[in-house]
């Protein structure tokens, strides 16, 4: 509820400001000068958006800290704040507007401050007394913080009369302010601190409260008539005005005050808001004209201090209705087998706004296809079908329907629709394939696609399902299915590419809110790059075009950071979201080679090429194509490697493969970022065949003959074996290819080969730490470790130990194929998983390979229990 508010004339002086007393902004990335900060400097520390954070990370902490400020009477305090939870009673903060002693959470310490949480999830004034007792003196609205995420700007200011006035504005832009109420007290007339005192309890509150943007300002006479700050249209015939201050009720409520060009005149209806003063709601008896622009002149609207506007002028403009204010939630592309439904495709529209919306010349699109719907009245709230006109009269008897010509055809197997205005402007995009009914039975047909959330129209595959009414579809009404789904996953950038030497483009995985997503402040670039133009691109918003001012060098890796973004329904991006990029160039042969093959896979899982940039070149993964030979030894089943540009850096590895998660799940997988699925690979035999890589002129860049043969013969079954390049820069041959090593598993796809030969020659040798162990599961020295490095590839390892007498307790290792370097581990079992004594045993290692080379070695280690 809003608080009463006292007014009082002191007409020499409103809310304009000298030159700042205290202003920090952190950008110097210091809060220990210009100005110093003191107090639980340990507990705060500057982040990579160069703003104040918590870094406390004790459960049921208080700490502050606090600058030199003596501005306490006919002033402002304004700042930035952002708690990253819903605040409660033990988790808030108290941001001293005057504090007599740096120390706030001493007793002895008076002042006022504003708290921001506490149990009515409120922002409130308080004053702190001598002894330490708090007395409210504004209460905030109830329940305005219950959120997960609140960023917002605190505004208070004290005018000569001791009047103070809170404000916020939970935007965070501090364009929105709205009064929480207004008091007088005049307690404490000096201070000699400003600061942040945080009081959090459990781990879930650590480092999540963000400071910022702090102004303490004097207050100086005014003499300055109220502007208006926006005029928003709410509707065909509602206009919101708002002004930059507050106004006064006379003035503000006369008709003939406002007036609009073009046949509008003065308003019908004029209502003063009843929580915001400085919003005034205007409706007019004519209908704004759909895309025309208009002028709203205000004469004679004062401010509470007489000061009065002339002839002020804003433009604005109808346009309707917004993005998801229509949705599709809807789709039957597959009428066969028939369930109940008509034998006909259909989709369904449905009116989430609050007013009607007429579609006349509204599309739908559906590739290179177009429907354009006729004029049809679409009430709030409600649904239409839509179907081609031939099958319209199938369907009225489920509700509403308009029938089109060039109705979309709605591939069976997977298509995107985009529905947009008569303007043009996307509205909505739905992206659907056959995993989107998930459920195998209903994706053969006969069922339609349900939007599980309306409200949440851009949550993508996720918010999609196979319809659960026994008709098969639910066409002109509520979705089977309707629900909700929780969405509070940050959106995520994944990657940046570079289309033309001005031009970048960002690919994020969700739909961004594109005001956000637009905004020259969400990106952070680093050598100099500056941004000239932004643009958000539809239907699905999840990719952003930049326009720089200057052309990007050849050979140099960019980075980018986007930050300040969210996703649709509002979850704010991380602050690690960046990527690099740079101006690609074209591959020349042996630039990129095959660094790692499977071409006989287990059997859950799926054949991959792992390919390395060797160059200093960024190569674009778009322009480059992988092949096979056919029996006439000609170059065939050429594959696209990616369908959209993906940039490979130098000295990075990229796995390709039809199936990323099945390969991920049989081997190591330390950078999973380097997986590319394709919907299509070239075939490789089992026994033997060509991989072939290409540039887009057709150019071959590297090949590899590969043989089954090729693997180490000591191998007996070298089904899910992959052959690992040793050298990247020796030729493609035999002689640089070797089977995986045992102990990574038979494969490193994405990171480096354990077959990788380094350039310095490796020393045989086997090193056993530590020398003494303990297995008794505390998590000190539980096992030993058996590290090797060998001086080539190919070298097999048998390892047993024994006991003091010689007697052999464990086979650890048996005819077991190494790499260059890894290890083995001992757990203090037998053969047969039993405890061994303490006392001393030997570990004897042997290593041999194909040409007859051995070695053995003896290392003592000594196993010791804890006694009970």
């Amino acid at each position: 509820m809003r608080k009463k508010s006292f007014i009082f004339l002191y007409s020499l002086f409103i809310f304009n400001f000298a030159d700042a007393q205290l202003k920090e902004d952190f950008n110097d990335g210091d809060f220990f000068k210009n100005p110093a900060w003191t107090g639980d400097s340990g507990d705060f520390t500057i982040n990579t958006l160069l703003q104040l954070q918590s870094n406390n990370t004790t459960d049921g902490s208080s700490f502050y800290l606090s600058s030199v400020n003596e501005t306490a009477t006919n002033a402002q305090w304004e700042f930035w704040i952002r708690l990253a939870f819903n605040p409660s009673s033990a988790n808030y903060v108290d941001a001293y507007l005057t504090a007599s002693f740096p120390n706030l959470t001493s007793v002895n310490t008076t002042g006022y401050f504003v708290r921001i949480g506490n149990t009515e999830d409120e922002i409130s004034l308080y004053r702190k007394n001598a002894g330490g007792t708090n007395t409210k003196i504004i209460d905030g609205e109830n329940g305005i913080l219950n959120h997960s995420n609140n960023s917002l700007k605190i505004k208070v200011v004290r005018n000569p009369l001791n009047e103070w006035t809170l404000y916020r504005d939970i935007t965070g832009t501090g364009n929105n302010y709205l009064p929480e109420g207004t008091a007088m007290d005049s307690t404490y007339t000096s201070s000699a601190y400003f600061g942040f005192l945080v009081k959090q309890s459990t781990s879930a509150f650590f480092q999540k409260h963000f400071f910022d943007e702090i102004v303490i300002n004097d207050l100086v006479p005014d003499t300055t008539a109220p502007h208006i700050q926006s005029a928003a249209v709410i509707s065909h015939s509602q206009l919101d005005i708002l002004f930059d201050e507050e106004v006064e009720n006379e003035s503000s409520k006369l008709f003939s005050n406002y007036f609009v060009n073009s046949g509008l005149g003065m308003p019908s209806v004029l209502k003063a808001d009843s929580i915001n003063p400085r919003l005034i709601h205007l409706s007019f008896d004519k209908s704004f004209t759909n895309g025309f622009e208009y002028t709203l002149i205000v004469n004679g609207v004062k401010d509470l201090f007489g000061n009065g506007m002339v002839n002020e002028k804003i433009a604005f403009a109808f346009f309707a209705p917004q993005m998801y204010d229509i949705i599709i939630d809807e789709i039957f592309p597959d009428p066969i087998p028939q369930i109940q439904l008509p034998l006909f495709k259909f989709l369904e529209l449905k009116n989430l706004s609050t007013f009607p919306v007429n579609l006349k010349d509204w599309k739908i699109i559906d590739g290179s296809s177009t429907a354009m719907l006729p004029s049809y009245d679409l009430k709030a709230d409600s649904f239409v079908i839509v179907c081609a006109s031939s099958s319209a009269s199938y369907f009225l008897p489920y509700g509403p329907t308009i029938g089109v010509a060039n109705f979309p055809f709605m591939n069976i197997t997977g298509a995107t629709i985009v529905l947009k205005s008569s303007e043009n402007k996307t509205i909505h995009a739905v992206q659907y394939d056959l995993n989107s009914y998930k459920n195998e039975l209903k994706k053969a047909g006969g069922w339609s696609l349900e939007m599980i959330d309306s409200k949440n129209p851009c949550a993508g595959a996720l918010n999609w399902k196979a319809s659960m009414d026994a008709s098969g579809g639910t066409p002109g009404r509520k979705n089977s299915i309707d629900g909700m789904i929780k969405d509070e996953t940050a959106p995520k950038l994944l990657r940046a590419f570079v289309s033309h030497n001005t031009n970048i483009s960002l690919v994020f995985d969700k739909s961004l809110d594109s005001a956000q997503a637009a905004s020259l402040n969400s990106y952070t670039f680093d050598k100099n790059v500056t941004v000239k133009n932004i643009s958000v691109s539809p239907p699905f918003f999840k990719e952003i075009n930049i326009t720089v001012e200057k052309p990007l060098d050849t050979g140099i890796v960019y980075h980018v950071t986007a930050q300040n973004i969210a996703d649709c329904v509002g979850n704010l991006i991380g602050t690690k979201n960046s990527a690099k990029f740079g101006l690609p160039q074209n591959a020349d042969p042996t630039d990129l080679v095959v660094n790692e093959i499977l071409f006989n896979p287990l059997p859950t899982g799926a054949d991959y090429v792992e390919l390395y940039n060797r160059s200093k070149k960024i190569i674009d993964l778009k322009r480059i194509f992988i092949g096979n030979r056919n029996s006439s030894n000609v170059i065939s089943n050429i594959q696209q490697v990616a369908a959209e540009s993906i940039l490979l850096f130098p000295e990075e590895f990229i796995v390709l493969t039809t199936d990323a998660e099945a390969v991920k799940s049989q081997y190591i997988s330390t950078n999973p970022d380097a997986f590319l699925q394709m919907n299509h690979f070239p075939s490789y035999s089992n026994t033997n065949g060509n991989v072939i890589v290409l540039n887009e002129q057709g150019s071959i860049l590297d090949e590899v003959n590969y043989s089954e043969k090729w693997h180490f013969p000591l191998i007996k079954n070298v089904q899910g074996v992959s052959l690992e390049r040793v050298d990247y820069d020796a030729p493609s041959l035999q002689s640089n290819f070797h089977s995986a090593a045992t102990s990574v598993g038979y494969g490193t796809p994405g990171y480096k080969n354990s077959q990788y030969q380094l350039a310095e020659e490796i020393v045989a040798g086997i090193t056993v730490v530590p020398g003494i162990f303990s297995p008794d599961n505390d998590g000190v020295d539980d096992f030993v470790s058996i590290n090797y490095s060998f001086p080539a590839a190919g070298y097999v390892a048998n390892i047993s130990v024994f006991d003091a007498s010689g007697r052999p307790v464990r086979y650890l290792q048996k005819n077991s194929l190494s790499g260059l370097k890894g290890s083995y581990r001992w757990d203090g079992l037998d053969d047969k998983s039993q405890k061994l004594p303490q006392g001393i045993y030997i570990i004897y290692s042997e290593i041999f390979n194909t040409e007859g080379k051995k070695k053995a070695f003896k290392n003592t280690v000594v196993l010791g229990r804890r006694f009970s």
